[in-house]
């Protein structure tokens, strides 16, 4: 009899402890990469990796509802801080820069609002497969959770092109740069 109890008990225990989910655990990531239709319907963001291993997330906008101001003119970005970049239209620039993947399986970083000209904290995470939550927060006490919706298909004006290319977005300058061309080996004479 001490020897089922004893049995039953282990199996109890390893039962507990394969279906804990301590704090410590890593969650895999659901790569947020696509295209996304924001909450309001605005516009269109498109996440991707980046940075030179290809670890980081960006987002740019490839679509606006309303691209061009009153004089037909395409939006711009007069408000940013950086001199060289209030000149470049709103379509195409890059909002989201460089976020982190976080051991809770979320991307952290910071997103830039064209609106203000400021960047703010922003956490994104796949809520279903094509739910993207994105939470930003100034002063990490006032804090907005948005939903977007993963788009697939392509609206007039959006841009399809690869960033960089023409008819693509443009990355900012710290994040333009693609990992090293892999060297082939050369043979042995």
């Amino acid at each position: 009899m001490n020897f089922l109890v004893r049995m039953f008990l282990r199996s109890l225990v390893a039962a507990l402890l394969m279906s804990s989910t301590g704090r410590a655990e890593t969650i895999a990531p659901v790569d947020p990469s696509g295209t996304w239709l924001t909450e309001d319907g605005r516009a269109r963001i498109r996440l991707e990796r980046c940075g030179t291993a290809r670890d980081r997330v960006c987002g740019f906008i490839v679509w606006m509802k309303d691209p061009l101001d009153s004089h037909d003119q395409p939006f711009r970005d007069s408000f940013n801080p950086d001199p060289d970049k209030r000149t470049r239209a709103l379509l195409g620039h890059q909002l989201i820069l460089g976020l982190k993947l976080t051991p809770e399986g979320r991307f952290d970083g910071d997103i830039y609002n064209a609106e203000d000209g400021k960047s703010y904290a922003v956490s994104l995470w796949r809520d279903k497969s094509d739910r993207l939550k994105l939470k930003g927060c100034l002063l990490k006490l006032l804090c907005q959770t948005q939903t977007w919706t993963q788009t697939l298909d392509v609206q007039p004006g959006q841009l399809v092109g690869l960033t960089g290319d023409v008819g693509g977005p443009r990355a900012d300058r710290e994040w333009a740069s693609l990992p090293p061309p892999v060297k082939a080996k050369s043979a042995a004479k």
